[in-house]
């Protein structure tokens, strides 16, 4: 990465992986004063599976600090951890749940990168007197200042690309964010990682927000009880295991016999019921959206043509963008 922001000093967020280490070397190779940190989120409030591979939210937590602490005595820079178990319960569990319970898919990385790692670590790094002007991740995406705004743009990596996970960032944040990785592929910065000797340089991607992506164990047996599947006359075509297993277009473990393939069009909360119809039925034209990020725009006064995902994986619709 070439920058001109030099000898300034960068928090580096560190999960123990390869991408957010070999982010912390980039930076030292470019000159800046690094101090690693951790956050601490786990608080064993849930029980998992302490043999499932690690994920965000598990007790795997500790084998990850292990790691970033090695990275940063490899790097001979200061290393934090601090302790967001609270918040993470507050802000980020806790709307998990409610998403599920409401009838929608909640996406826990989103809230946590603007809510928690782009915010409160910030917020409790300063009261414990860590002073920096940057914040680093290893994260495929960029930030560019264009006039006076600082913009997110995609990764030159697509199939990489983790900009989605970020769009809730502000303005603010932005400015004061640095991507190392942004313009690498996953193959380059795992030569990278081999090159400098990380132990980390081959290990397995682990993305999931719970082990095994189990999210089971994070509600109560009441909230996960049996219910109808129903198609849209409301006929009795089986029975779910709870509505906090099942997403809008889902159509694998339904467990229903039908003469064409049935997918999930609708999730009944108030009546503990899960819609199903057929594929057409998944589609639609246009949908209605909250909490806009306008980073890019003051204000949504006019129609604007735009691309729309959403789903991490989904490679974005053309649509057009008009105020209600």
């Amino acid at each position: 990465m070439k920058t001109s922001r030099t000898k300034e000093t960068v928090l580096v967020g560190l999960s123990g992986g390869v991408d957010s280490a070999v982010a912390a070397s980039l930076l030292k190779e470019n000159g800046h004063d690094l101090i690693g940190v951790t956050m601490k989120v786990y608080d064993g409030s849930v029980s998992l599976n302490e043999g499932a591979r690690h994920a965000c939210f598990g007790p795997g937590e500790d084998e990850d600090i292990e790691s970033a602490a090695t990275v940063c005595e490899f790097l001979g820079i200061p290393f934090h951890v601090i302790d967001l178990r609270t918040e993470y319960r507050n802000h980020v569990l806790d709307y998990f749940r409610g998403e599920y319970l409401s009838g929608r898919t909640p996406n826990p990385c989103v809230v946590c990168n603007q809510r928690l790692k782009f915010g409160f670590l910030w917020e409790k790094a300063g009261q414990a007197g860590i002073d920096f002007d940057f914040f680093a991740t290893g994260h495929y995406a960029r930030v560019e200042k264009v006039g006076n705004r600082w913009l997110l743009k995609r990764a030159a990596d697509r199939a990489k690309d983790q900009s989605y996970f970020l769009h809730a960032l502000t303005r603010d944040q932005l400015s004061r964010t640095l991507l190392p990785l942004g313009g690498y592929t996953k193959p380059e910065v795992r030569a990278l990682a081999r090159s400098l000797g990380y132990q980390s340089a081959d290990r397995a991607e682990s993305q999931d927000f719970m082990p095994d992506g189990d999210y089971a164990p994070l509600f109560d047996k009441k909230d996960i009880r049996e219910g109808d599947i129903v198609d849209e006359g409301g006929n009795v075509l089986g029975k779910h295991r709870g509505i906090v297993h099942y997403t809008i277009g889902q159509r694998k473990g339904l467990g229903i016999a039908a003469a064409e393939p049935l997918y999930v069009i609708k999730i009944d909360a108030k009546h503990h019921r899960i819609v199903v119809g057929d594929k057409r039925r998944v589609f639609a034209r246009g949908l209605v959206v909250t909490d806009l990020n306008l980073i890019a725009i003051e204000k949504l006064d006019r129609p604007y043509d735009v691309t729309v995902k959403i789903r991490l994986n989904h490679k974005g619709a053309p649509a057009t963008a008009s105020p209600l």
